[in-house]
């Protein structure tokens, strides 16, 4: 069987890993990527030090099934990288990337791989072949195609493209962040993991002048806790295949936390408060709590990234969690690690950093209007309605299932061609049978996250599988 494999970051890594594992392996593969990140992908690619893996080497292992992979690649380094608020090494993006090269390395040793450096603009059916085109106007017969094209680049909100000052997307770090003058006024468009990214990038260069974080929720990312090994014996694949509604799922939770000892509506309550408390305040909660033994929101976390896969497509109320639970739930299940929310707290104490929410608009010359009134100032919310900027940071993440910009003349040809369709939430659907797969937050059926490891790991394990029945 000859394949192509459109993208080369860590879901293509991902794939070709679970691929050199087969007993029956694909006559050709080629990749096709025309970035200069080959394998690391926007989000792992060389930046600073300073921008780190946002979880545990737990949750990081590219390889389906075995967790401890990523770890035992750390190996001796991971002393050099520990978080000690959270007990597990946190390396820069860039180490992660290295281990993904290192991984692709191996898989190309046992299999037929070529990279071509070009992208592909579309792929048609040829008779029982497809037939894949690229920017420079070649043209490969193939079998089988596996998109894995990633999540793309934040969404230009405001119109503000080409204003001086305005930063459209602040990956890499390295390169953005050496044009920002330190002791200018930044305003930073998110508050999510991106825009923490940035914020402490930002205090690790030394910016000397005022950060604010602006968001219509003012949502920050929850603070992740000390891992614990835990097996739950309620929220379990084999008890997710029979529920059908989010409230089956809360039922399965509470049965878990029941049988701890613990108080289920109280911590329900505790999630559900979360647009409505100051995040100041609920940072610094979460703070203390890192080593708490309550073992609710590590449930919630493995299973949104390990389970939430399997159940997703069957949840018929699952609108609430895109909805208005949606900034909560990316909250929990996205949080941010230790040492980042250490670093946003410091930033706090001393005024250099604000958090506004209620955003609603931000001109050229960067006046930014806010519909917020909240009185709470002293704990680093603004309330005065209008702010203005010298340099504003795009860090608005894309929606998930989106289709990147460079992907767009591609997926239109596959829709044309009857190989794919739309899914009701974004991204793309693929008929039983077809010779197409796709791995990654580009599938449809995903849950209300981008796409984590464990989720692309787990569906480049399953395409390796098709791909070896068929």
């Amino acid at each position: 069987m000859r394949i192509a494999i459109v993208g080369g970051g860590a879901a293509a890594v991902a794939l070709l890993d679970s691929l050199a594992l087969l007993d029956a392996r694909p006559s050709s593969v080629t990749v096709f990527e025309p970035s200069a990140r080959l394998w690391s992908g926007r989000a792992y690619g060389p930046d600073l030090d300073a921008v780190r893996v946002n979880a545990p080497p737990v949750i990081m292992s590219i390889r389906h099934g075995d967790q401890e992979h990523y770890a035992r690649w750390l190996g001796e380094r991971a002393a050099a990288h520990l978080d000690e608020r959270l007990g597990a090494p946190l390396v820069p993006r860039a180490l992660y990337g290295e281990y993904l090269r290192e991984v692709a390395t191996a898989a190309m040793a046992r299999l037929p791989v070529d990279v071509r450096r070009d992208r592909v603009t579309r792929v048609a059916r040829h008779g029982a072949e497809l037939v894949v085109r690229t920017s420079g106007g070649d043209e490969q017969a193939v079998d089988r195609v596996v998109l894995c094209v990633g999540g793309g680049t934040p969404h230009d909100l405001f119109g503000l493209a080409g204003t001086p000052g305005y930063v459209a997307d602040p990956y890499p770090l390295a390169r953005t962040l050496p044009d920002v003058p330190s002791d200018s006024a930044v305003a930073v468009i998110g508050s999510g993991l991106t825009a923490v990214d940035v914020v402490v990038a930002l205090a690790s260069a030394g910016h000397a002048g005022p950060i604010t974080l602006m968001s219509r929720s003012g949502v920050l990312p929850h603070v992740w806790q000390r891992p614990v090994r835990y097996e739950p014996r309620h929220l379990t694949a084999a008890r997710l295949r029979d529920v059908r509604t989010t409230g089956d799922v809360a039922r399965l939770l509470r049965a878990e936390l029941d049988e701890l000892g613990k108080d289920f509506d109280a911590f329900a309550a505790d999630l559900l408060a979360t647009p409505f408390e100051d995040p100041v305040v609920r940072l610094r909660r979460q703070l203390a709590a890192i080593d708490a033994p309550e073992l609710g929101r590590r449930i919630v976390q493995q299973a949104a990234h390990t389970l939430g896969p399997l159940t997703w497509g069957v949840l018929e109320d699952r609108d609430r969690l895109t909805g208005e639970h949606r900034r909560t739930a990316v909250s929990v299940s996205s949080p941010m690690v230790p040492v980042n929310a250490v670093q946003l707290d410091r930033l706090l104490a001393r005024g250099q950093l604000t958090l506004v929410r209620g955003l609603r608009a931000v001109v050229p010359g960067f006046h930014i209007t806010t519909t917020d009134n909240d009185p709470r100032a002293e704990s680093g919310l603004r309330a005065d309605g209008g702010l203005r900027a010298d340099v504003v940071v795009n860090a608005v993440n894309p929606a998930p299932h989106s289709v990147p910009e460079a992907a767009a003349s591609l997926v239109a040809s596959l829709l044309a061609d009857g190989l794919a369709t739309t899914g009701p939430e974004g991204g793309l659907e693929v008929p039983a049978g077809a010779p197409l797969h796709v791995v990654g937050d580009l599938a449809a059926g995903g849950t209300f996250v981008t796409s984590s490891i464990p989720a692309v790991a787990a569906q480049a394990a399953a395409t390796a599988q098709a791909l070896a029945d068929q």
